[in-house]
């Protein structure tokens, strides 16, 4: 019996398909790269600098995390934008951050239909054991 393969014609593969969100020069995002890689998992980083989250994309973060909870307080752009200050729903917070990704708390990390926003060690070894 051959080999079961991917629609892509190669070897399937128990390994966790992780991708990040997040720009090289964040220290966060090269803090999770360095997490997988450590551990030999392959990340697909998609780096927000060349190619801007897509509005169904960050719709899915929120969807499960809560608008509030993919926003940096510590960020210059949201202290620089005073939104310490204001109350926003999730249609609003949506828009800025399409607007301006560098208010994201970095990385956004997705396994499947899991996401984390911000460095979680633990999910993501979670993430990890149960692919193993």
């Amino acid at each position: 019996m051959p080999p079961q393969s991917t629609p892509a014609g190669g070897p399937a593969s128990a390994a966790p398909s992780i991708q990040l969100f997040g720009y090289e020069d964040s220290q966060p995002t090269r803090a999770a790269l360095r997490f997988f890689k450590e551990r030999r998992v392959a990340v697909h980083l998609v780096n927000l600098r060349q190619r801007p989250i897509a509005p169904g994309e960050l719709r899915r973060f929120v969807d499960r995390l809560g608008a509030m909870a993919l926003l940096d307080p510590t960020s210059k752009p949201y202290l620089d934008q005073g939104l310490q200050y204001l109350s926003l729903d999730p249609a609003g917070v949506t828009e800025r951050v399409l607007a301006n990704p560098r208010l994201l708390r970095l990385p956004l990390a997705r396994h499947g239909n899991d996401v984390t926003a911000g460095p979680a060690e633990t999910t993501w070894r979670t993430w990890i054991s149960t692919t193993s």
